[in-house]
């Protein structure tokens, strides 16, 4: 059987490429054009490269492998550390000699292996989205810049004396563009696939003693035209530099099958391994394979004799059947340990492990139709029609740029299990093989994407349009899914191949399609997706990008002859991830919505210190002068590059959490607990359950409950005899969380939550009223409350509240006292969406207001002010306060339609004076097709008033259309820790639901607020101007500099369009806390950043009118 699929593997990859990848035997030993230098020759990928296989480490005996720790073994040497390093900017300046280990290196610099180049200080760092870096507009491939800047990296070598009669290998696991190796001057070989790992037999180039290695390394190669992935262009030694040894009769690969029979409890077990003998007579090898379980039991053996003659390759195969296996799922990821023994004359050569994970991956036919009326296809793993919590993850180390070492992986993998995400899309390129492995041991499904986008060639199918469909580039296609195809197959972990990302469709990908389904027929037969070939044949699954909600109900309810998984959705740029709930109740809803995967996992920003010593996160632009850039679009991550998670992760770990609560019978304590898990039960898991008066837990409970996958369960809760009384709500929290520890779990850990508020609605709230007699008086411009105890004081030229004084304290920190507020500083998202210049009337009606009306009245002891402001909209906004003698203030506030008419309109003849000119109409009529930001007020307080207390939503920021993940409780922090500091400044620090919020000094002096209702707010150490980027004169626009047109910087194509470069370090904490009091502020949006709103329910129609109000009390 396995001679059967290795020869034919290796036929189609003659058929297809006309490369000969023989076990054991170079790819290429030549370059295809003697004419051209390797890196400007499209045919030239390799030369003088193994065959991509495996990757795994030879040991000298089963101690040592069963560590599986490659430095364990005798046999490997890493070369990472610092290395002799010269730079230019130009190939063109390199001296002739500069391979000759005779060069003196002095004069050279030092630099750090792995690390990209550009981020210790040489050339420049790009950033661009799709666009080449190297020719943004109108590229021609294949050709490159003349002024291709090289690298040259240097260091010696000594291998180990024990390494003699062995085969030595250089292994370079990732270099970035185009990489020449060269051992004393010799030149060895060359590779352009910078995301997969490059091996070379270097025995021939060693000589006795001391060696020096070069690597000669230039920034762009025609690979690069295969390399246009969103994230930094940057360049060098990315990973792993290491030797490592083997006899020259050993192990060359081996392929493992490990699924399940039709009953998915039994495992199907087969080995098969190749062998290669580079000595001049036959090898008489004994080869025995041993399969561990956790507790290092036996459970399944064998061993064979096969002599290999000199220079071929043998094969051996192993099989056998498992009862009652012990599967491999992202819930309970159970591996085996695989022991690989090679013998000569009875003595162990080596020994190589590796680890086995029983799964099935199918995608069937179910019983179930959609409006279609056909059967909906459904992917199924171990026989579980799943769903896909994934996200899309980038290499990213904001320290070294793309090198990411084992802690930071851990890092990442512990995040993500913690908030429930269960899989990875590796975009756009395989991982290092430690990615792998670590998600073969905590349970995260792999779908392993090819190293392949050409987004900045389009998608166009005609002749020179999209590579995908260019003959003439299927070589470097191939070899690339070849390459992650042959390392990766033997991972528990990978579940989906992806032959790429926006690289159009066509030829090319048919052809790599048909490759690795013929490659994996046999094996693991895992479904091969493709993102650009749509609903076209050559992809298993549905994977399109940046569906909305509506979207995907629709495509879930009329049924797909595939399974439906975004292979990128809830684009997670700064302040974003609304919507993501209500495209989860569809996902959970319809069988064909298996999922998805968030665009993306990190924000791709490099730390570095501005002139003063304040650290920020640099992004497209910051380096170099007038360079291509997309801006700050590298940081679309749900967690900060320093890996602190965005607020909206609450909302991703709720969406993902897989035990959910329904009410039944919500005024009798009825609830159903739903169990979303497809392997486990949920008596595994803790579940607790308070009832809470306020913040006052009046009852709780615990229990476990015996709950099978995918079925659900009653559980009471005893609500009975709660009263209602004074601003009081009552709600039913419930937590799960873990009784053990689980992979990157520990325990005691919520897993999920769910929040009820009862139907018991709160008697209402009466303030003090009494207090010395009050007084009214008008003084030019002032309105003015006065008395004993109480200022308050109105300016009808500013339209401000300028004093608020009760009992000696002043409230208003210089007199920027209570006035209307309709902006908000734009998000990423707004930005797409051109808010800034599409809602500007609402920045406007926000300053310099225009007081049409303001009456000062005596109505009983209460002084009542009221003002009506004509907005630049058009339309009023009309504010009451009524005074109390106390010094308590009561505001309400009316928000008039556009649609607005007069006979219809309540206001002074002033007002209806003013507002219904002939020029307002028209304002009017183009305002009504807009909506507000925000309908709120705005005042600052003395920064010492920065002590926050509040009972609304938290304790993490949150909006309307993303706020599920959070409860309502009673939290507290200071105004600056509200604060959250997106790579580029922005809106931040909101909180929806609230019904009441405190802003006080430490001594307990401050403001109440009490909402009529619930209100929103935000309360920070900065001003909504600090994080709005159009303000920050002193930064540039982000230019994208792409071509003579861009390059002018003409400001009236950026204005209110543009974000400017701004980052973290332009915001300091200022002398005061300013707060934002609103009816509603729009949602952030999140379906994608480039153009899409916030669903309906999560907007404000300006042609409606509002009315909303709160209390405030002095304390």
């Amino acid at each position: 059987m396995e001679k059967t699929l290795t020869k034919a593997i290796k036929t189609i990859c003659c058929s297809l490429t006309g490369v000969l990848t023989i076990s054991g035997t170079p790819q290429q030993l030549y370059a295809e054009n003697v004419s051209l230098p390797y890196w400007k020759d499209i045919q030239t990928v390799s030369v003088n490269r193994e065959a991509p296989r495996s990757a795994f480490m030879t040991y000298a005996d089963k101690t040592q492998a069963l560590t599986g720790k490659y430095e364990n073994s005798p046999y490997y040497e890493l070369l990472n550390g610092t290395w002799k390093f010269y730079y230019t900017d130009s190939y063109l300046n390199l001296p002739a000699d500069i391979t000759s280990p005779e060069v003196s290196t002095e004069g050279w610099h030092d630099i750090k292996v792995p690390g990209n180049w550009e981020v210790q200080g040489f050339g420049t760092a790009i950033y661009t989205n799709h666009g080449y870096e190297f020719q943004p507009r109108n590229p021609q491939p294949p050709l490159l810049p003349e002024k291709n800047p090289v690298g040259v990296y240097r260091r010696d070598i000594t291998v180990p004396s024990e390494w003699k009669d062995r085969d030595i290998y250089l292994h370079i696991a990732g270099a970035k563009s185009g990489c020449y190796v060269y051992l004393n001057g010799k030149e060895v070989g060359y590779n352009e696939d910078s995301k997969n790992p490059a091996e070379y037999l270097i025995n021939d180039y060693l000589k006795e003693g001391n060696n020096v290695l070069t690597l000669k390394i230039f920034r762009w190669s025609t690979g690069s035209y295969l390399e246009c992935q969103d994230f930094w262009r940057i360049s060098g030694i990315e990973r792993d530099v290491f030797l490592y040894s083997q006899p020259k009769a050993s192990v060359q690969d081996f392929r493992i099958v490990s699924t399940l029979d039709d009953s998915y409890r039994n495992g199907i077990f087969r080995l098969d391994m190749e062998l290669k003998n580079h000595r001049t007579n036959t090898a008489g090898l004994s080869i025995g394979y041993e399969l561990l379980d956790n507790n290092g039991k036996v459970v399944a053996n064998g061993e064979e004799t096969v002599d290999v003659l000199a220079g071929k390759e043998g094969t051996v195969s192993f099989s056998k059947e498992l009862a009652e296996v012990k599967t491999w799922t992202s819930e309970a990821p159970n591996l085996y340990k695989l022991l690989m023994t090679v013998k000569e004359n009875g003595k162990v050569t080596e020994v190589i492990p590796y680890h086995v994970g029983f799964r099935r991956i199918e995608i069937k036919e179910i019983d179930q139709k959609g409006t279609n009326g056909k059967n909906y296809h459904v992917l199924f793993i171990n026989g579980q029609p799943l769903k896909l919590k994934g996200v899309n993850i980038h290499e990213h180390n904001p320290l070294t740029g793309h090198y990411v070492d084992e802690a930071l992986m851990r890092k990442d993998l512990e995040l993500m299990k913690r908030n429930n995400i269960n899989t990875v899309r590796l975009c756009h390129y395989p991982q290092d093989r430690r990615f792998y492995e670590l998600c073969d041991e905590y349970g995260i499904y792999v779908y392993d994407e090819a190293n392949i986008e050409s987004h900045g060639m389009y998608y166009s199918l005609s002749k020179g349009g999209t590579l995908g469909n260019n003959p003439e580039w299927l070589k470097p296609h191939l070899y690339r899914v070849e390459n992650m195809f042959e390392r990766n197959k033997n991972y528990p972990s990978v579940t989906f191949w992806s032959l790429g990302n926006e690289a159009g469709n066509g030829y090319n990908f048919y052809e790599a399609y048909l490759w690795v389904k013929q490659a994996d027929k046999g094996l693991m037969d895992r479904p091969v997706n493709y993102e650009r070939a749509q609903w076209e044949w050559n992809s298993d699954m549905y994977v399109p990008q940046y569906p909305s909600a509506s979207w995907l109900e629709s495509i879930g309810r009329l049924g797909s002859d595939r399974p439906v998984v975004p292979s990128e959705y809830a684009h997670a740029m700064g302040n974003s991830t609304g919507g993501l709930w209500d495209q989860w109740k569809a996902i959970y809803q319809y069988p064909n919505l298996q999922g998805g995967y968030i665009w993306d996992w990190v924000d791709q920003g490099i730390l570095v210190k501005d002139e003063n010593g304040r650290e920020y996160w640099a992004y497209g632009g910051d380096f170099g002068t007038n360079m291509p850039s997309d801006g700050n679009f590298c940081c679309n991550g749900i967690v900060n590059p320093d890996r602190n998670p965005h607020p909206a992760m609450s909302e991703v770990k709720y969406a993902h959490q897989n035990v959910a609560f329904e009410a039944t019978d919500l005024a009798n304590g009825k609830f159903n607990v739903l169990n979303r898990f497809y392997f486990t039960n949920l008596k595994k898991y803790m579940i607790s359950y308070e009832v809470k008066e306020n913040d006052k837990v009046v009852r709780r409970g615990k229990v476990s409950l015996d709950v099978a996958p995918q079925e659900k369960k009653e559980l009471a809760v005893n609500v009975s005899g709660l009263k209602a009384k004074v601003g009081t709500e009552y709600f039913v929290n419930f937590s799960v969380t873990t009784v053990e520890p689980e992979p990157l779990i520990p325990e005691g850990y919520e897993i999920a939550h769910e929040q009820f508020r009862l139907p018991i609605d709160p008697a209402s709230r009466s303030f003090s009223v009494q207090g010395p007699a009050l007084q009214c008086s008008e003084n030019g411009n002032l309105l003015s409350v006065q008395s004993s105890r109480v200022a308050f004081v109105f300016d009808k030229s500013t339209g401000l509240v300028t004093s608020y004084k009760v009992k000696g304290t002043e409230y208003f920190h210089e007199g920027f006292g209570i006035q209307p507020n309709f902006w908000r500083a734009p998000n990423d998202n707004d930005y797409g969406s051109q808010m800034p210049k599409r809602l500007q009337i609402w920045k406007q009606s926000s300053k310099n207001f225009n007081v049409v009306d303001a009456s000062l009245t005596m109505d009983g002891k209460d002084a009542v002010l009221k003002v009506s402001y004509l907005l630049a909209a058009g339309n009023l906004y009309i504010a009451t306060y009524r005074i109390h003698p106390s010094g308590v203030v009561k505001a309400n506030y009316t928000f008039t339609s556009t649609e607005m008419e007069a006979a219809k309109t309540e206001a002074s003849e002033a007002t209806l004076m003013a507002t219904f000119t002939p020029g307002n109409e028209a304002i009017r009529k183009e305002s009504s097709k807009l909506v507000v930001p925000r309908i709120g007020v705005r005042f600052r307080l003395p920064a010492e008033m920065e002590q926050v207390t509040y009972f609304g939503r938290g304790p993490e920021e949150n909006y309307c259309d993303r706020n599920n993940g959070t409860l309502v409780g009673e939290y507290q922090a200071t105004a600056e820790q509200m604060y959250f500091p997106y790579v580029r400044p922005q809106e931040n620090g909101h909180h929806t639901d609230t019904r009441w919020l405190m802003l006080k000094k430490k001594n307990g002096k401050g403001l109440a607020v009490y909402a009529d209702g619930t209100l929103e707010f935000n309360s920070l150490r900065n001003s909504i101007e600090d994080f709005d980027g159009e303000e920050a004169v002193q930064r540039d626009y982000q230019w994208n500099n792409r071509d003579a047109e861009e390059l002018k910087h003409d400001v009236s194509t950026a204005k209110n369009i543009k974000p400017r470069q701004t980052h973290i370090n332009d915001i300091t904490p200022r002398d005061f806390v300013e707060v934002c009091l609103d009816m509603r502020q729009m949602g952030v949006g999140g379906f994608d950043s480039w153009g899409a709103v916030p669903d309906p329910q999560y907007l404000i129609p300006a042609n409606k009118e509002y009315q909303w109000g709160f209390t405030i009390v002095p304390m």
